[in-house]
Order: structure tokens, then sequence, then C-alpha cells
């Protein structure tokens, strides 16, 4: 617990920034029967040793809002370093049982890093307490002191004021500006195991709340979440999926893995400790879903499945690209080894972005790509030679192993297609019509490598231009051979090709749809095996 001479010195400065705007803000808004917050963020300079002087942001008060049935909260975050209290950021907080009916702000946690307190009433969060033990009087942490300073200083206080608040709104604008342009740059991830984490929630200084599970799988569970007014996914995994995590997060750390077709990284924290450890990686989030979930709902026109497939094919080339001038630095070759329309997502306008790099591998010359054993990734779209245990451990077989399953997603956009004179089917998995939902490797083995079948072509699809160039490109992807195998390069300008053709020949609005599947909100087929 802190005792009051260590924290009176920035504590009062702190007291009388909130206090002078406070009032000057009260005086602006006038009086108002909605939620008011103190509204602090702390921007430090470039210099690390002028954080430690204090040059903060000035304090505001912000009228908070929120859904008709939500309540509405107040928080701050705040570190003690050597013993001097610095505030991280005050303002709005969403509904939250842990703030209910909480009139003062107080952190109850023993000896966290980063302190967080919430509560209930307007400008309840401009006072703050720590007080792990609760048989203990409060100590709060913005007690203003009960005697004035010497006339000298307080005489600077007050012509300093102003420059010091022209200085942080500055610095606040170019924050607010940088933080729009770019990305949130990655979260560094400690090389060991660190202790209990703090418990607040900040995500590098920025408050992050899950708000609800979109997906479940064998890795873990995706979250929907909030990061300040954005909302981001959230994969998290248990400790025993440690070196997926790793290896994902190592991968999305490689240099030039920002590119428009590959899902954007935010951050990596791990939270928790031992076994109860959780490890979680940030990504922007798409509400559209899965290639997957929409194909189960959608059928899709002409032109949509040519960006779907046009930006798919772009970001895996870019993706097994091995680019040595890259701007960002050397950007090796990199295999996905897990590709199917479930790690497909979609963006609003149906452009596609590739995500889950949990198996993915990279060949850099004179470096071992890893762990390199063979029978990984999802039954259903594994290649013949994976199915066969006969992998050729080099780079170029393991990228045409991600071309055999681009030949399956290239069906299952066609099959869900309403381009062609015929029937548009209920979305079936690749093979669930031979193998079913949940098929065995042996499954697999017996109709890939055995038989040699492949999801059916239908006739209806060779009639129109463009679905007859597609069923030739879908063919040559899942060859049985991997060297006859097409490149993601050469698929992305099969799909140009194939856009070109139709615009000469007949325009789609004149193509009859004989019948259609009702859209359904189908259950999920399978989980990743």
């Amino acid at each position: 617990m802190f005792s009051p001479n260590q924290t009176m010195g920035s504590a009062t400065k702190l007291a009388f920034s909130v206090f002078l705007i406070s009032c000057s803000s009260g005086a602006i808004l006038g009086r108002s029967e909605t939620q008011k917050c103190v509204h602090y963020n702390y921007s430090p300079s470039s210099s690390s040793s002028s954080a430690l002087e204090g040059r903060e942001n000035a304090s505001t008060v912000v009228t908070c809002s929120g859904e008709k049935d939500k309540r509405l909260h107040c928080f701050a975050t705040w570190k003690n370093i050597s013993g001097a209290v610095h505030v991280v950021k005050q303002g709005c907080w969403l509904d939250d049982v842990n703030c209910y009916d909480r009139s003062e702000c107080v952190e109850r946690k023993d000896a966290p890093e980063v302190f967080f307190c919430c509560c209930e009433g307007s400008l309840c969060n401009s006072r703050f307490f720590y007080s792990p033990d609760s048989n203990q009087p409060q100590i709060p942490t913005t007690k203003k002191p009960r005697t004035e300073g010497p006339p000298v200083l307080t005489t600077l206080t007050y012509s300093l004021v102003p420059i010091m608040a022209v200085t942080a709104i500055v610095l606040l604008s170019f924050w607010m500006y940088r933080h729009h342009k770019l990305a949130y740059p990655p979260v560094l991830v400690p090389t060991q195991d660190p202790g209990p984490l703090p418990p607040s929630p900040v995500l590098g200084q920025k408050p992050l709340q899950l708000l609800e599970v979109k997906a479940r799988g064998h890795f873990g569970c995706v979250w929907k979440a909030r990061l300040l007014s954005e909302h981001v996914a959230v994969k998290i995994f248990p400790i025993q999926n440690k070196q997926s995590w790793q290896n994902e997060y190592e991968i999305y750390s490689l240099n030039g893995m920002r590119h428009e077709n590959l899902l954007q990284f935010i951050g990596a924290e791990k939270r928790g400790s031992n076994m109860d450890m959780e490890l979680w990686l940030i990504t922007a989030y798409h509400e559209k879903g899965s290639l997957t979930d929409y194909l189960k709902a959608s059928v899709l026109s002409w032109s949509d499945l040519c960006l779907i497939a046009q930006s798919m094919s772009r970001g895996l080339a870019y993706l097994h690209e091995d680019i040595p001038g890259h701007k960002d630095g050397h950007k090796p070759a990199i295999a996905h080894r897990d590709f199917k329309s479930k790690n497909i997502l979609l963006k609003t306008n149906l452009t596609a972005c590739i995500a889950d790099f949990g198996l993915a591998l990279r060949f850099e010359a004179g470096r071992s790509p890893g762990d390199t054993h063979g029978q990984v990734g999802t039954r259903r779209y594994m290649a013949p030679e994976v199915l066969e245990g006969a992998i050729n451990f080099q780079r170029d077989a393991f990228l045409r192993i991600d071309m055999y399953a681009v030949g399956l997603v290239l069906w299952e956009l066609a099959s869900r297609c309403k381009a062609a004179d015929g029937p548009v089917d209920e979305y079936m998995l690749p093979f669930e019509e031979e193998v079913g939902q949940h098929p065995s490797l042996e499954d697999m083995q017996e109709v890939v490598v055995h038989k040699k079948l492949r999801p059916t072509l239908r006739e209806c699809w060779q009639k129109h231009a463009g679905l007859a160039v597609l069923c030739e490109t879908i063919e040559e992807c899942w060859d049985h051979e991997a060297e006859a195998r097409l490149s993601a390069g050469c698929v992305e300008e099969r799909v140009v090709q194939m856009q070109r053709q139709t615009s000469i020949t007949v325009p789609e609005e004149m193509i009859t749809v004989v019948t259609m599947v009702t859209n359904m909100d189908y259950p999920p087929k399978e989980s990743s095996l």
C-alpha cells in the first residue's frame, strides 16, 4: 500500500490538473444528468526520461454513452514507479458486473504491476484508491494536500498550466493521427515465461475487453473483443497448445507479413501463470467470418466468386514468394500447411485474407524450416503425398501441398455459384459425398490415394465460359502428381482471364438460375481434425 509521503508530489500535480480542467469543462458544458467520467490518456514523449519526469496529457471530462439497457461506469489505471503514482488512463467503461454499485474507484488486488479500478457515478474516477485489505482504511492516491505551497511555486504552476495544456493538446492530436493512420504495433512477447501478469485489462496500456465467443476449435477459441473504440479478434490458446501459438506469433513477426490479403496482426500476450496460463493472439476482426460460414449461408454471383478467388490466390502467392528486396527486410517463402475455407476470412467488401499460421513453415537459406513431420493439417484437405506419408521435404513440395488444397477451395466456390444454368446445391465440404462429415485418415487414403477420386465438377459448369476455365484450373491444382500443379500466381492469372472472357460474352444478369437452395444457417460440418 502507498504511504502519503510517497504519493504526495505526483498526486498533488494530478489532483490539481484534474480540478482545473474539470472546472473549465463544467463551465463550458453546464450540468447534465448523463454519466460523466474524468478522461485521461498518458502519452509519453520519445524520451524515456521525460516520461518519468511526468510529461503527461491533461485530463478532461467526457460524457459516456452506451446501449440503452447497459450500465455505464468510469475506470482508472495507474502504475506505482518508485513510490510515485503515474496515471496510465482514465475514462468510460462498458457494462461490467465487477463495477456495479461501487461509488468509489478502489483496486483491491494485492500488489499488481498495473492498478485498475472501476466505479459508478459521475466523475467517480477523479479519485482512485489502492486498498488490498478491506479491514484497513483506504488511502487515496489522488489526495489533495492540506497546506498550500509557497507563493513562488503557485505562481510558476499557474504560468505553466496553459503551456502544458497546449502541449498536451498537440501531443494528443499527433497521437490520434498516428492511431488512425497506422495499425497498432505488435506487442513484444518475452522470450521466457513471465510470472503472474497484471490483472488490468490493458494491452500495451490499451484497455481490451472480451465480448463474445465467435469460433471454437482444437486450438482453443476466438473471441470478438473491443480495443479502445475498435473491434478486434482475440485467439486464445491453452498452455497445451503453446507451440502452435509460438509458431503463429513468429510467422506474423517475420519481415513483410503485412499484406492486404493476409490477416492483420496486432499483438500477442501471455495471461495467467503455470497451467492456468492463456496465450493470446490479437488480430483484426472481420464480421463476415470465414469463407466456410459465408458459403453455408449465401450463394455467390460470378463477380463475387472472381473477387474471392483472385484475392485468395493473391494472398497465397505473396505468402509463398521469397522476396529478398522487400522494404521491411528479406521476406522468406512460407508454406501454410493448413489451407482450407475455414482459414480464409472475408472482409466487408468480400476480399479474402488468409489466417491461422499455427502449422506454417518458413524457408530461409541456411536455416532449417523447423518441425517438418508430414501428416499435419485437416485430413479432408490433405494432398495425396501427405496421406501416403511420402513427402519430399523441400520448399516447393510444401508449396504444392498448399496448391492441392486451393483446388478444393475453388471447387467449394464453384459449388455455391449461381452463374451456371443449373441448380445450386446445399453447401457441402470437399469429399463430403464420398466420406461424410468426419472422415478418418484411412477413409481419405482410400478415396484420394487409392481410388484417385476428386469432388464432382458439374456438367452445367462447363457451359459457362468462366466456370469452364475455373474447372480446368481446379483440375490442375488437385492433380495427383505434385509437380504438375499450378502455382498460386498462375491461379491468380487464370482468374483474371476468366473475368475477361465473361465480360466479352454473356452478361451475368442474362443468366437464368433454375433452382437455388434456401439460404440457411447450417450447423458446423466438422471440427478441425
